[in-house]
């Protein structure tokens, strides 16, 4: 299942490649093989990382609730519980740790569930273990960035409470998925600013994220739609460009 071979010395250190981002982060490998379990969790553990190996669902599930991680690695089909369905658990628990599935599954229609039911990423076996390692320091870069974002951000008469997992425009709560949370903290850390589809891919979802061209735009059009439901238009389309939150109406 994991297709290039590497030598312990050879692997790069934590401080060589990101400095304190890896730095003693914790990362929960779970797969029923334990090959893969080994051989994942040793190159993570060359790169840096503090590695929990869990051989299951119900183990990982236990493992993520009861202590706090940086990253999950996961794989999809397991015997007691798959990985979809503990990433969905997770979800509703509001545990947001960052999620790298790992999967036999290449379909595209695969990795679209995986990822809307909260996922993060997405590795085909066979797979590379300095591909993994790579993934897994990404999500602990930008998961180490969103720890640093204010507890409250605001802007016109919309705040969200970030630890707390919720958002309000006025006095109304806004009923977010995940998805749709991220993409609202990645407009309310950034106010008055046009951001690419680009931007808001490496932000929300991932860099080299593969699934419908058209997830960016669907995903603002369910946000825009929930923004509108109690006031004016925020949520704006700078047309060739991308998208900006601001109170004036000025759409191009």
């Amino acid at each position: 299942m994991v297709t290039v071979p590497w030598r312990p010395w050879q692997w790069p250190t934590a401080g060589a490649t990101i400095g304190d981002v890896t730095q003693r982060a914790r990362v929960l490998v779970v797969d029923d093989e334990p090959s893969i379990v080994d051989a994942v969790a040793t190159a993570l553990g060359y790169a840096g990382f503090d590695v929990t190996r869990a051989d299951g669902g119900m183990a990982a599930l236990a493992h993520a609730t009861d202590t706090s991680q940086d990253a999950i690695v996961l794989d999809v089909m397991m015997p007691d519980l798959d990985g979809i369905e503990v990433c969905r658990r997770l979800r509703a628990l509001d545990i947001e740790t960052p999620i790298l599935f790992l999967t036999a599954k290449a379909d595209l229609g695969d990795k679209v569930i995986a990822l809307r039911a909260g996922g993060d990423d997405y590795v085909v076996k066979p797979f590379s273990l300095v591909e993994v390692v790579a993934r897994v320091q990404a999500m602990t870069r930008r998961s180490r960035a969103r720890r640093r974002t204010p507890e409250v951000l605001a802007y016109a008469d919309v705040r969200m409470t970030v630890a707390a997992h919720q958002a309000f425009r006025g006095p109304n709560e806004l009923h977010l998925t995940a998805t749709e949370f991220r993409l609202l903290r990645y407009f309310l850390t950034n106010p008055g600013l046009t951001l690419t589809k680009d931007q808001i891919l490496a932000a929300v979802w991932t860099p080299d994220f593969d699934g419908p061209v058209n997830i960016v735009e669907t995903y603002v059009s369910y946000l825009r739609r929930k923004l509108n439901e109690h006031g004016p238009p925020l949520l704006h389309t700078v047309r060739l460009v991308g998208y900006v939150l601001r109170e004036a109406e000025s759409e191009r």
